[in-house]
């Protein structure tokens, strides 16, 4: 990525996907070139939260929502110390954003932070065009002396593919950090930061868990030397075929029976330690809206969703796993994709959404207090 923030409101961009589609703008953010995986949003609210949040890694972010900006950029809301996304697209920047707890505004946080995006697209017919042929690789080009378009186009396609990005050390803490428990402490827990969002801690903070966020590459020695009540694996960037380690390191943990929970990439993990495979959706789910059923109650919620991969689990039939029988606990009311896993003899279960509610719903909030329900079972 190169890039430069001058002056870029009035600045020509170009956006080239792939299979050749263009698309003609202005620069947003930072000017300069970026390359990535084009995916879409369905979000109308929460971009900040979106923009920081590790698992976009590498991903260039199209907004479905027509009018982008409209609260600017506080310092409250960033899920990470940092934008992730490798691009940005909208289509009706706020001119002038309105929010008392706004501190600057989106086009300068993107410019300050070189995150080169485009403005004035039809973000519809691309977000249509996305469906209709699948996330692909993509280029955002701006300046006033733009490449040609068969350069262009050919540079995106030299760019690195989603399908086996090994991509969560890169997104990961590589120091332990604590989160301390609310009020009395209850129980601890050890968090593997495969792309951890902020929220995710607070939360068991709040049901007074005291929380150690380890690394992705953390052994299993150093994960029982913080003696966890419980382990958790985090969302995360990247291809969960490549994901050997932490497979690895579930596979320690459920083997000694400690209760267990994993969100978006967790789920993929736990997916794969128990023996089922993992394939790439055509477009993946990202959003704050998408339509969930708890098969354990019958409820449907409204969830938050980042994610392009999925697990491939029978929907329907218990399976017979290394670690006891398994079955599909959530589902996507949208593409009947398995949105959640739970072992039955095991205390051990996971979502491929996210409960944290930052940015989102609030309606899976109780996924927290079944795990603090699974520790309490456990101590008990």
């Amino acid at each position: 990525m190169t890039t430069s923030t001058r002056g870029a409101t009035r600045v020509p961009a170009v956006l080239v996907l792939e299979d050749g589609r263009i698309f003609r703008g202005r620069a947003y953010g930072a000017v300069g070139e970026t390359f990535g995986e084009a995916v879409f949003s369905t979000g109308m609210t929460g971009y900040q939260e979106t923009l920081t949040d590790p698992s976009y890694h590498r991903q260039v972010v199209v907004m479905t929502a027509p009018h982008v900006g409209n609260t600017g950029v506080n310092d409250e809301d960033a899920e990470s110390a940092r934008i992730w996304v490798s691009g940005y697209v909208v289509r009706d920047p706020a001119r002038v954003p309105s929010s008392w707890r706004s501190r600057r505004t989106l086009d300068e946080e993107l410019a300050a932070q070189g995150v080169v995006g485009i403005s004035g697209v039809d973000t519809r017919a691309l977000t249509r065009h996305l469906r209709e042929r699948g996330a692909m690789r993509v280029g955002i080009f701006s300046g006033n002396a733009l490449p040609d378009e068969g350069t262009m186009l050919a540079e995106v396609r030299q760019a690195p593919e989603m399908t086996g990005a090994d991509l969560s050390a890169e997104v990961a803490t590589t120091e332990t950090y604590v989160v301390p428990a609310q009020g009395e402490k209850k129980f601890t827990v050890a968090a593997v930061d495969l792309g951890i969002k902020g929220m995710t801690p607070y939360r068991m903070a709040e049901r007074g868990i005291e929380v150690h966020v380890l690394p992705a590459t953390a052994s299993v020695e150093e994960l029982y030397a913080v003696n966890p009540d419980g382990v958790f694996f985090s969302n995360g960037p990247g291809d969960p075929a490549t994901a050997d380690h932490p497979v690895a390191l579930m596979r320690a943990v459920l083997e000694r029976g400690t209760p267990l929970f994993g969100i978006c990439f967790g789920n993929q993990i736990l997916g794969r330690a128990l023996g089922f495979g993992t394939y790439k959706l055509k477009y993946g789910h990202r959003g704050i809206n998408q339509p969930v059923q708890d098969r354990t109650t019958g409820k449907v919620e409204v969830t938050a969703h980042n994610h392009g991969f999925a697990v491939d689990a029978p929907l329907d039939t218990v399976a017979d796993t290394l670690f006891g029988r398994a079955e599909v606990s959530h589902v996507c009311l949208n593409d009947n994709v398995v949105e959640g896993l739970q072992l039955l003899d095991k205390p051990a279960f996971s979502v491929q959404y996210h409960p944290e509610a930052a940015a989102g719903p609030h309606d899976a909030a109780y996924l927290f207090d079944r795990f603090v329900s699974l520790m309490e079972g456990q101590r008990a």
